[in-house]
Order: C-alpha cells, then sequence, then structure tokens
C-alpha cells in the first residue's frame, strides 16, 4: 500500500495542479456528484442512504428494458454460447457470428443497407467523420448538438460551420456560403437530448438536395421509441431514405447496456471498417452486450405494446405539468420532459425536494445547458405505471408551491 501510494504522489506538482481544478468547479458549483444506485436499473431503485425505493424519471430507459427478463436471458444465452469476451478487435479475431446477425438486424429495422457496431456511439461519432471528410470538404452542425458529435467533428479536417438551432434560414445561408467546398455534411441530432426538440429533417432534406449537400443524424434519444414503431425521426418524417448516415446507441432504449452503430450505404460501413480509428482499435463489444441488444430488437419488434405504454405517460406526463402551470419544453411526443426552473440553485434544490417525495430527478444547469437556463430533464419510460406518473406530476406540484415556482 506504502509503495502504490507513493506511485499516486510521485509527481506533487502536477497533482496540485489537478487539486486546483477540482477546487474551481466546486466553486462554480458545477461540482457532479454521483448518488449511488443499490438495485438493477428500472422504473423503482434503491438507492444508497435512502430506505424506501424511489421512482426513477431520469433514465434513457425509454421502453424499461434495462432490467427485462427476456433480455437478461438474452445477455445469459450468449454468454453460455459465446463467451465473456473477445479479447480482440473485429478485424483480427474479434468477429463472431452474433455480431453480424445483431448489424442485420439494425439494418433491416432502420431499413438502411449495411451497419457496423461501435463500442459507443460516442466512438461512432469519434470515428465517421475523419474517415469520410478531407479539408477540401465543409461540415455544418447545428448549435446543439451533442457533445459527442462536436468532439467527432474537431478530429476531421473539414472546415467547420455552425447554424443556429434548428433555424434553416441560417442553415441555408450557410450553404449558400460554403458552395466552393468538395463536398458538404449537414450534421445534426434526431432529438435534442437536454431540450427534448426535433430535427425538421424534412426541411434540412430539401436544404440539402436544393444545395447538394449529404446529411448525418444522431439518433441516439429516439431509437427504439420515437418515430412508427421505434424506428426514429428520419422515419417520424418520412425522409429514411435520404439520410446519408445514421448514428445510434444501443445503451439507451434497447436494452441499456452500451454499444453503438453507424448505418448507411455498404460503401460507408467498409470504408469505416478500413479506417475508423475507435472501431479498428477497440475490442469488439461483448457476447452479453449483443444478447441482451438483440432480445431488445426482438421484442421491440413483436409488439408495440411498450411503445403504447411509453406514448400514454408522455401524454399524461406533459398535459399534467402544463395544467399545473409548469413550463415544459419539447415536442408533445417525446418522453424527455425539460421543466424550465431558470436559476441553477433553484434546480438543484427543487431536485434534492423531489427526492424525499420519492421521485429521482436531477437538475441540469451550466455548463450543460446556458446560464439562466437551469432545468430538471424528466424522462419518462415505459415502465412507469400510470400511478407512477401521477405521483411523479403531485410531486412536481407539490414542490413547485412550495418553492414558489407555480400558483
Amino acid at each position: 500500500m506504502l509503495s502504490r501510494r507513493c506511485i499516486l504522489r510521485a509527481n506533487a506538482k502536477f497533482n496540485d495542479n489537478i487539486g486546483k481544478i477540482l477546487t474551481t468547479i466546486k466553486d462554480a458549483g458545477t461540482w457532479k456528484a454521483e448518488r449511488v444506485i443499490t438495485s438493477p436499473q428500472g422504473a423503482q431503485i434503491g438507492v444508497a442512504g435512502t430506505e424506501a425505493k424511489v421512482i426513477n424519471f431520469c433514465a434513457n430507459n425509454y421502453l424499461g428494458l434495462a432490467s427485462d427478463p427476456q433480455v437478461m436471458a438474452g445477455a445469459h444465452k450468449y454468454i453460455d454460447s459465446h463467451g465473456a469476451g473477445l479479447s480482440s478487435v473485429r478485424f483480427i479475431c474479434g468477429t463472431q457470428d452474433i455480431h453480424k446477425k445483431l448489424e442485420q438486424t439494425i439494418s433491416d429495422f432502420l431499413e438502411r443497407e449495411d451497419t457496423i457496431l461501435y463500442p459507443s456511439c460516442f466512438d461512432a461519432n469519434a470515428g465517421v467523420f475523419e474517415c469520410v471528410l478531407t479539408a477540401e470538404d465543409a461540415i455544418i452542425s447545428d448549435s446543439l448538438n451533442h457533445a459527442s458529435i462536436i468532439d467527432g467533428v474537431r478530429l476531421c479536417k473539414a472546415k467547420r460551420f455552425v447554424y443556429q438551432h434548428t433555424d434553416m434560414k441560417d442553415l441555408e445561408e450557410v450553404l449558400k456560403n460554403t458552395q466552393d467546398r468538395r463536398l458538404r455534411l449537414i450534421a445534426t441530432d434526431g432529438v435534442f437530448s437536454m431540450d427534448g426538440d426535433i430535427a425538421p429533417l424534412d426541411k434540412i432534406v430539401e436544404l440539402a438536395e436544393k444545395y447538394d449537400a449529404a446529411i448525418f443524424v444522431d439518433d441516439c434519444h429516439a431509437t427504439g421509441f420515437f418515430g412508427p414503431g421505434g424506428r426514429g425521426t428520419p422515419h417520424h418524417f418520412g425522409v429514411h431514405d435520404k439520410i446519408d448516415i445514421l448514428h445510434s446507441t444501443l445503451g439507451k432504449a434497447m436494452g441499456g447496456a452500451s454499444g453503438g452503430f453507424s448505418s448507411g450505404s455498404k460503401e460507408l460501413v467498409a470504408l469505416q471498417r478500413q479506417r475508423s480509428r475507435p472501431y479498428l482499435f477497440s475490442n469488439s463489444i461483448a457476447p452479453s452486450v449483443v444478447g441482451a441488444t438483440q432480445a431488445a430488437f426482438d421484442l421491440l419488434i413483436s409488439s408495440s405494446a411498450m411503445l403504447d405504454q411509453l406514448r400514454s405517460n408522455t401524454d399524461l406526463f406533459r398535459s399534467g405539468l402544463k395544467k399545473a402551470g409548469f413550463n415544459v419544453l419539447g415536442h408533445d411526443s417525446c418522453p424527455i420532459v425539460p421543466v424550465m426552473l431558470g436559476d441553477a440553485k433553484l434546480a438543484s434544490e427543487f431536485a434534492d425536494e423531489m427526492m424525499s417525495q420519492g421521485i429521482y430527478v436531477i437538475g441540469f444547469s451550466f455548463p450543460v445547458v446556458p446560464t439562466g437556463k437551469a432545468r430538471i430533464r424528466v424522462q419518462l419510460s415505459a415502465s412507469h405505471s400510470t400511478a407512477d406518473v401521477q405521483k411523479a406530476i403531485d410531486a412536481f406540484t407539490t414542490v413547485g408551491k412550495a418553492k414558489g415556482v407555480i400558483q
């Protein structure tokens, strides 16, 4: 233990600098504490320090499949048949038949030519832009795109442009001013995770066709639960055949474990298999994750019950909070419901009071969201009962009145 402690403190100056950074984060009020969950993920969870279970309204578990028995059975099945892991990247000795089967399942579900699996969608976003764009090209990004898109764009040599959030006039101006570039790629989230609003893909497609641009969509907060059959925002707008690159995650609605993917033309996928660094230098997705995800897709394809329940819960919660007088953002059919509070301290205190009411939510403030736009982001799940949703509405109303947010 002594030698290990000496190694950790080998360079005092280095460690002292880290300490100063941590102090700055705490002083700014942006320190992120992690509550410890003592149960499987689900509608009701155990949290360290609380006696009774609380109802969880801040997970990406949109279909309630994170601890579904059939999904867990799928994980166990593939562990038994294909082992715990591959100890290899895909192109050496890390591609199993189950990986190819899941890639085909995703392609069929989303009506794409081909799909490539990644350890996460963050990795997919880090890998694709560098593969397909050069210094002669331009990438045109929505101002509220996810951090993984921003980081992926930074890794490529294309000229970067940003248009104001979902502002089609601004996007058109950028397209007009970049016609000298070899290729242009418009990049956007499908559903924006902090605001619960949706990229107007129908209008983006019109502009892309007018100015001969390609389109990239990150659909992490839509795949599995938004749009017809849970097929996401491109299908919601009926433009799924017009999206050149479609990325999403397997770690939210589709079982909640990990993994991501890139779907598109056979040429796009083939190029990523040859040149995408996160794909080439990362271990294959573990068989347990593949099995759980395959089971999740099988469940979704076989029944609309989860989607029906989620839409019912979303309608009830959104209408209940609006009726109570709260300012809520986002698309009416989106299960991501930002409850706007404005003040960062208020959002933090509000979330703590909600926990005392048996409702687990988190307050979001700068730098996650702009200054003055603090909020509590509520995420509905198909695993929530009607009683769960009503309890959340009642708790918001009680705390909201006590805090002077509503009358």
